[in-house]
C-alpha cells in the first residue's frame, strides 16, 4: 500500500452498510480499506493488525458494540461513529470520535466528516485514550477486559472484587483475575452503589459475596466471601457497607 494513503478499518454488522461506506471511500484516492469488520470481535482483531488512521465505527453490533470496541484498542487513529442511532453522540465525542454520521447520510455529509477525519491526522496529535465512556446515569452491564489477543466479557453478576494496581483494576471472577487500565474510581462511578461496595479505597466488592464482617485491629475489619476470600475493610467502608446491606434488604 502506498505510503501516502490513509489506511482505513470499516465496522459495521450490516453488510450494506459496510459496501455503501467503501463505495463512499472509493471516491476518494487519498483513503484505502485495510479491512472489513462485521463485529466487535472481527473489529479489535484487524486494528491491531493492520494499524489504521481512521475507523469508521458503528454503535449497535452483537458481540461487543462500538464503545467496548474503543475500550480494547489502542488511542491514536481518528474515529467517525456511524449508527442509526441518535442518542450516543455525546458518548461518541467525549471518547474523542472526530465525527458522528447518522444513517442515512449524503455523500456531502460523509465528506464533511472524512475531512474532518483527515485534518485530525494532519495534526500527528492521537486523541486521549478512551477509558471512562459511559456518563455517570449509564450504569454497567458487563466488563470488557483485553488479554493479548484474547477479550475476556465479565457479567457484573459473576464479578466478586476489584482491587486498584496503580493505573490498572484487578477484576476478580470465578477464580481468575483480569488486569484492565482503568482507575477504581472509574470503575465504582459505572457500577450501581447498592450492589458493588468501596470497602477500602483500593477495594470495591460484590455485596452478594460476602458472608461475614469481623473485627481486625482496632478500627479495621475484614470482609469474608463466599469462596472464602478475605478482604480489609476500612472505617468509612464499613459504614458505606452497612449502608448498601440496608438498601437491599429494604429492597429499593
Amino acid at each position: 500500500m502506498p505510503q501516502n494513503l490513509w489506511k482505513a478499518v470499516v465496522v459495521d454488522d450490516e453488510e450494506l452498510a459496510r459496501a455503501f461506506l467503501e463505495e463512499m471511500l472509493r471516491r476518494h484516492a487519498d483513503v484505502a480499506v485495510a479491512a472489513e469488520c462485521a463485529n466487535g470481535f472481527e473489529a479489535v482483531k484487524a486494528i491491531g493488525e493492520t494499524k489504521p488512521d481512521l475507523i469508521f465505527l458503528d454503535i449497535q453490533m452483537p458481540k461487543l458494540d462500538g464503545f467496548e470496541v474503543l475500550e480494547l484498542i489502542e488511542p491514536g487513529p481518528a474515529v467517525i461513529c456511524v449508527t442509526a442511532y441518535d442518542q450516543y453522540a455525546m458518548r461518541a465525542f467525549d471518547a474523542h470520535a472526530v465525527d458522528y454520521l447518522l444513517k442515512p447520510f449524503s455523500a456531502e455529509r460523509f465528506d464533511t466528516a472524512l475531512e474532518r477525519a483527515r485534518r485530525r491526522l494532519r495534526e500527528s496529535r492521537p486523541p486521549a485514550a478512551a477509558v471512562a465512556l459511559r456518563p455517570p446515569e449509564s450504569k454497567l452491564e458487563r466488563i470488557v477486559v483485553r488479554d493479548g489477543a484474547r477479550i475476556h466479557i465479565i457479567p457484573l453478576d459473576k464479578l466478586d472484587y476489584a482491587e486498584a494496581q496503580d493505573d490498572y483494576i484487578a477484576l476478580h471472577s470465578a477464580g481468575k483475575s483480569y488486569l484492565k487500565q482503568q482507575t477504581i474510581a472509574q470503575l465504582e462511578a459505572q457500577l450501581d452503589p447498592l450492589c458493588f461496595v468501596r470497602i477500602h479505597r483500593s477495594c470495591l466488592v460484590n455485596l452478594e459475596r460476602v458472608t461475614r464482617i469481623e473485627p481486625y485491629g482496632k478500627e479495621s475489619r475484614l470482609a469474608t466471601l463466599a469462596d472464602g476470600t478475605r478482604l480489609p475493610v476500612s472505617r468509612s467502608g464499613y459504614g458505606r457497607l452497612l449502608a448498601a446491606m440496608e438498601g437491599a434488604g429494604s429492597g429499593e
